[in-house]
């Protein structure tokens, strides 16, 4: 029997993922580490000739139905140029050099908010869970609550609990002030949450008067998916737009969480859609349960593993989220030390590439987290607007020295969650304006290069942490291979390590 390979493509952040007989994922990634494109929406060639290196495949599964997102967009008036009367047309424009696979393989598809329940569950420890997704807009949904359990033959069952659905959308109200901050929609809603800590709500009742109809459940006056067209002056300070935008975005995502814990009969909590990378948000989910699992790749590329969880069935054999291009050899510690000690800054591409939006250490620019003047060159180089925070990764049992981290993340190996840090005045790299880090803990069992070097930096230098963000090309996704490594290096004059 061959592999299943699950696809997200065609709105953005196309992914693909490839799952065999025994559950083993052996392949998932971004169609932009291949075409350069941010937050492309569309696959290519060299990530399907990837994908399918790893052996024959016999299903091919796909994220969403297309039929109930043209119904979508027929009745709020978008205009539609192309109808694809079929899941084989939809797909023979992603298939571009590979087309022969779609004539030989059984297609299935799913719902979108489907594909991003299993690709939580399905990859979560838990036998049954409550699962809460929480998106901009899938074919309908924006807003899905689950019951997900295993059945007694191992096969994985999903009872929709609650609902809400377009234009009513916590996403789309995010995406909308994204843009009115100046940032780019479906893209830079990272930066708004950066802006945050330099702000103040000041403006949440203007926008609650103007937008919000309800906070529970989430009610917008006006279809955000346009936008906010001109609201406020040109004066308004940003800062506190943002703040304002997080606080009532909060608001609300716990108002969903309250009544998942209500009507769903789980203690353990899977979340999943592009809501749940808001890492500040994220914080207070302990409060409503002990148990969480969001999945490093919760938006719509991690939904390619869903798509192929779901074809699948089962339980998927998660171990980490290493699971893209391969650069091969030993992780280079000795080298990595040496230039740290040095320089105090380099980068890292070796062994296989992250899943999900987050550099954990095989893409990652990393940094001595004490340095005074470490902050502002390292956004230096990635030409970034000094305001924004970098990221502290952390030898696991020494995060709560550093870090009081939050209930339901006492440890956090993706980067989901920000904890206050008990000593900022040691750690000015990686210390936001408010005080936090959006800490990745490694864990004692992991034997991943990062532990390594962490270990040995710990050994020499008694800081059992560094600065880790992603190393990217400013305007390009993460560094895919060692020829995207060298054009960092030549570009930035920043030694990458492999």
């Amino acid at each position: 029997m061959g592999n299943i390979l699950g696809i997200s493509a065609g709105f953005h952040d196309a992914g693909v993922s490839v799952i065999n007989r025994d559950g083993d994922i052996l392949f998932a990634g971004h169609s932009e580490r291949y075409s350069k494109q941010k937050h492309d929406a569309n696959l290519c060639y060299d990530i399907l000739e990837e994908a399918t290196s790893y052996g024959d495949i016999d299903t091919i599964a796909y994220y969403e139905n297309h039929w109930l997102k043209k119904f979508r967009q027929l009745r709020s008036g978008e205009r539609i140029t192309q109808w694809d009367f079929s899941l084989r047309d939809v797909l023979s424009k992603q298939f571009v050099g590979h087309e022969n696979l779609l004539y030989k393989t059984k297609l299935k598809q799913y719902t979108h908010h489907k594909s991003h329940a299993a690709a939580g569950f399905q990859t979560s420890p838990y036998d049954d869970a409550t699962v809460v997704v929480i998106d901009a807009i899938g074919e309908l949904d924006t807003i899905s609550i689950w019951h997900a359990e295993y059945n007694k033959h191992g096969i994985a069952k999903y009872k929709k609990l609650w609902g809400m659905k377009y234009p009513q959308s916590i996403g789309l109200f995010y995406s909308a002030f994204t843009q009115r901050c100046g940032l780019r929609p479906l893209d830079e809603e990272y930066i708004l949450m950066g802006m945050v800590g330099w702000g103040k709500p000041h403006y949440t009742k203007e926008i609650m008067n103007e937008f919000v109809e309800s906070l529970n459940p989430p009610k917008f006056k006006h279809n955000l998916h346009i936008g906010t067209g001109t609201f406020l002056d040109d004066k308004a300070n940003l800062e506190n737009i943002a703040a304002s935008t997080q606080e009532i975005t909060e608001t609300m995502i716990y108002h969903i969480m309250s009544k998942a814990r209500q009507i769903g009969k789980s203690k353990n909590l899977v979340y999943m859609g592009g809501v749940a990378l808001n890492c500040l948000a994220n914080r207070n989910l302990g409060n409503f349960y002990d148990n969480i699992w969001i999945m490093p790749n919760p938006g719509d590329a991690g939904s390619s593993l869903g798509a192929a969880a779901l074809a699948y069935g089962r339980q998927i054999n998660w171990e980490n989220a290493f699971l893209g291009t391969d650069i091969p050899g030993e992780y280079p510690v000795k080298a990595l030390l040496d230039e740290l000690l040095s320089t105090k800054i380099v980068g890292v591409a070796s062994g296989r590439a992250e899943f999900g939006p987050r550099a954990l250490g095989t893409r990652s620019l990393l940094a001595d987290p004490r340095g005074p003047d470490i902050k502002d060159k390292v956004n230096d180089i990635k030409r970034r607007q000094r305001f924004r925070p970098f990221a502290p990764v952390i030898l696991e049992e020494h995060a709560h020295e550093y870090f009081d981290m939050p209930r339901g993340f006492e440890t956090s190996p993706y980067m989901q969650v920000v904890a206050r840090c008990r000593r900022p005045g040691d750690f000015p790299a990686i210390i936001h304006v408010d005080g936090t880090s959006r800490v990745q803990t490694v864990p004692r069992y992991e034997d991943s290069g990062i532990r390594k070097l962490l270990e040995h930096w710990y050994a020499l230098t008694g800081c059992p942490m560094l600065l880790n963000t992603s190393l990217n090309i400013r305007g390009e996704p993460m560094v895919n291979n060692r020829k995207d490594a060298d054009r960092f290096e030549k570009k930035y004059g920043v030694k990458v390590c492999s």
